[in-house]
């Protein structure tokens, strides 16, 4: 994997170029104490995965992430633990305080090729399981409609009809391929190939007029634009 680290304290950036180092699995491509800099660099040449601080000049890192391609993963590097939350709600991979350990760096690069690992799976496999009253229904993805978390299940729209499961939407939303779909509201999680237009923060799927979350937005226009 090649990565990226932005951080506006250099010692930091010195700490984890030399965490780097000792992974042959991942490949530098640069360390940045201005985001701006980084940006320009991200816009010629993809990574794979940003160490990223979130208190920096100019633009914070929450900001960053933001505005940049979805598929670039992000780990979070801070010395402040109030941005968990939000961090994860971007759906960064992991977020770490400082001082960061190396044990803590390596756990982090781990989760980052599993979720590798599972995203060459899921494009091999153009199905699932759902489990529903006493069966597990096979669905294909190319027939799944959207998605819609209810108070005690989530009814899944197909072409033919509704599946009812009383499995969750973070569930869905893990084992569904990201090239495939996208949660755009705490409730909804929708099928990209089936969006039919999109119109004033609502998403359109053969007639069903689904609302962008503000969560979400962020990250569905940057699904939308790249």
């Amino acid at each position: 994997m090649t990565c990226i680290i932005i951080d506006d304290e250099p010692l930091a950036v010195s700490l984890l170029e030399s965490y780097v180092s000792k992974i042959e699995d991942l490949t530098l491509k640069g360390a940045y104490n201005n985001p701006l800099d980084a940006l320009k660099i991200l816009r010629e040449e993809p990574v794979d995965l940003l160490f990223l601080d979130i208190q920096m000049p100019e633009i914070t890192g929450v900001e960053f992430k933001k505005i940049i391609s979805p598929d670039v993963k992000v780990i979070f590097t801070t010395a402040y633990s109030e941005y968990a939350l939000e961090s994860y709600e971007l759906n960064a991979v992991d977020y770490l305080l400082k001082p960061i350990t190396f044990q803590r760096f390596l756990k982090a690069v781990e989760k980052v090729q599993e979720k590798n690992n599972t995203a060459e799976v899921e494009t091999k496999k153009d199905y699932l399981f759902v489990k529903t009253e006493y069966r597990h229904q096979k669905i294909f993805f190319s027939e799944i409609l959207y998605l819609k978390g209810l108070s005690d299940y989530v009814a899944i729209q197909t072409k033919d009809g509704k599946v009812l499961t009383l499995q969750n939407m973070k569930d869905f939303e893990q084992s569904l391929p990201k090239s495939k779909f996208i949660r755009v509201h705490k409730s909804y999680i929708i099928s990209l190939e089936h969006i039919e237009f999109i119109e004033r923060n609502r998403i359109v799927i053969k007639g069903e007029y689904i609302p962008i979350g503000a969560t979400y937005k962020d990250a569905f226009w940057n699904n939308i634009n790249n």
